[in-house]
């Protein structure tokens, strides 16, 4: 993700339906909190504004850089920055709550990196530890509807630069392994009026329900809630949100 870091938040940096979701549940878990994949740290600094010493891990050391641009005097001192994969993760504390914010768990697209990730988390977690997985609740027929169309996303202005950024995506489904193959691209025109272009793909897993209950029972934990929304409504077929807090077994 190092290739689009540098956009990520154009895209997501103004998303704050789920900042209030997790402060509450940090107010209910305390001190300290891990987020896996972590991106530019978009919640692990309203989170340490709140008072929370939180500690976030991400893949791409661009991310890490750009979180650490957001950390001013005092931040520093309640989040802490590591470059880590969620598969292998070794650290040397344990946390009273963790979590996959905004479909990161999907970027985890075989069962063996699944496992790896939600046992990872499982030894990282103190006894009855929180575990939030954020997952979209999959819309088989809206996934299929636009297969390969390069679709408009947006048009913003980059703070940083000044530049006008388009931003353009799309995606197919490989019904057969539950994956969706996305492509993003941006058009960043400069002040000489060159168009530089910047184009990523990737590909993430869609989950089902009884999936993931399988899978975090398979790696220790049990679920204690499962939410349609960042409000806490209940999960029904057309929710958008599939948002699991699960607890690890002693």
């Amino acid at each position: 993700m190092d290739k689009i870091a540098r956009f990520y938040d154009l895209d997501y940096g103004d998303f704050e339906l789920d900042v209030l979701f997790y402060k509450n549940y940090a107010e209910l878990s305390g001190s300290p909190i891990l987020e896996l994949a972590c991106g530019t740290g978009r919640l692990l600094v309203p989170l340490a504004h709140a008072g929370f010493e939180v500690t976030g891990i991400d893949i791409s050391p661009a991310m890490l850089e750009a979180a650490r641009g957001k950390l001013r005097v005092g931040l520093d001192r309640r989040v802490h920055l590591v470059r880590a994969d969620a598969r292998y993760l070794s650290l040397d504390r344990r946390f009273t709550m963790a979590f996959f914010a905004l479909n990161s768990f999907c970027h985890l697209t075989t069962l063996e990196d699944q496992v790896n990730a939600l046992e990872g988390a499982y030894r990282h977690l103190a006894p009855e530890g929180r575990l939030i997985l954020d997952l979209i609740n999959p819309d088989i027929s809206y996934l299929t509807g636009s297969q390969r169309e390069l679709m408009l996303n947006w048009v913003k202005q980059d703070p940083a630069t000044g530049n006008e950024v388009v931003k353009y995506s799309s995606s197919f489904l490989d019904p057969a392994r539950q994956l969706q193959h996305v492509t993003f691209v941006y058009d960043e025109t400069g002040e000489d009026g060159h168009v530089r272009r910047t184009t990523a793909g990737f590909s993430l897993h869609y989950f089902f329900r009884y999936e993931v209950e399988l899978l975090l029972e398979r790696c220790g934990f049990y679920v204690e809630a499962l939410y349609g929304s960042y409000d806490l409504e209940d999960f029904y077929s057309q929710s958008e949100k599939m948002i699991f807090s699960a607890r690890r077994r002693p």
